[in-house]
């Protein structure tokens, strides 16, 4: 069923879109600033991970590199801002190990994530759809130069 819609609504499904990308980083951060230690340096190494699939599905649902950027930048305010002290001393996220792990192995991921994603776009693969360009091939089909139109 193809149900015709204006630009209004298209747009505001889109930033409803994009916002849940980033509320799905910033919860991923939430959880992850206090669940990091559990399994020293495992559960970290999972959060990585769990970013990296994060901003990787998000690109590819998006059909952009914006949905890889919004969970990394949900995923950094958030846990760099639990990771600050407070006034009265404490610190959620510890100079340990898997602190360490947590925090540069996330940004690690969500770089990793917007640049896989970059890669993607400018290879013509899933990210912009795997059209085709010039006669190249995709989708194991060769198709002429003519091919591609917008």
């Amino acid at each position: 069923m193809s149900v015709a819609t204006d630009g209004k609504g298209s747009r505001l499904l889109t930033a409803a879109a994009y916002t849940a990308l980033f509320l799905a980083g910033a919860v991923q951060g939430l959880i992850g600033s206090f669940q990091y230690s559990r399994l020293v340096p495992v559960a970290a190494l999972g959060f990585c991970v769990l970013l990296l699939a994060t901003c990787l599905l998000g690109s590819w649902a998006m059909r952009s590199v914006s949905g890889a950027l919004w969970p990394a930048v949900g995923w950094i305010l958030a846990s760099f801002v639990l990771s600050m002290p407070v006034s009265g001393g404490s610190v959620i996220i510890t100079n340990s190990t898997a602190g360490k792990w947590y925090l540069y192995g996330g940004t690690v991921s969500a770089l990793a994530g917007i640049a896989l994603s970059f890669g993607a776009q400018s290879f013509g693969g899933w990210v912009s759809g795997g059209r085709v360009r010039g006669g190249r091939v995709s989708g194991g089909r060769v198709r002429g130069a003519g091919a591609w139109r917008r």
